[in-house]
């Protein structure tokens, strides 16, 4: 299997991570969350995800105001279907949010990847 490269824009995104990002991330970091690996600015197909959880299949958004404008809210419909075609759960949350209830978003977060890791674990295997 070979090695991804790093996307350039995803490695930049790292640098300059918006406030609510950075503290969500501080909370996601070294399997904090109930065990599971968070990493952050990952590429899925042509998107880069604020945050993924490969083993749950699961993408976290942090969405400032600039998502709640109409063009915005189309591209993230594109995206999110993209992402869900390719096996992805997509959580999304206001900025807002994450600053004034991060104990609510993080139970949420992690009650999905739980329930995405019990469901992916139970799927039985393709037979060839």
């Amino acid at each position: 299997m070979p090695i991804r490269k790093p996307h350039k824009q995803a490695r930049n995104l790292r640098k300059i991570m918006p406030e609510a990002e950075r503290r969500l991330w501080v909370r996601l970091r070294n399997k904090q969350l109930g065990g599971f690996r968070f990493r952050r600015q990952h590429t899925i197909g042509p998107y880069i995800a604020d945050f993924a959880c490969i083993e749950a299949m699961l993408v976290i958004e942090c969405d400032g105001e600039q998502h709640g404008f109409e063009t915005a809210l189309a591209h993230d419909a594109k995206r999110d279907a993209f992402l869900n075609q390719e096996g992805w759960v997509v959580l999304r949350f206001w900025n807002r949010e994450i600053h004034d209830n991060m104990d609510g978003v993080l139970e949420t977060i992690h009650d999905a990847a739980r329930n995405s890791v019990l469901f992916l674990s139970s799927k039985p295997e393709k037979e060839d």
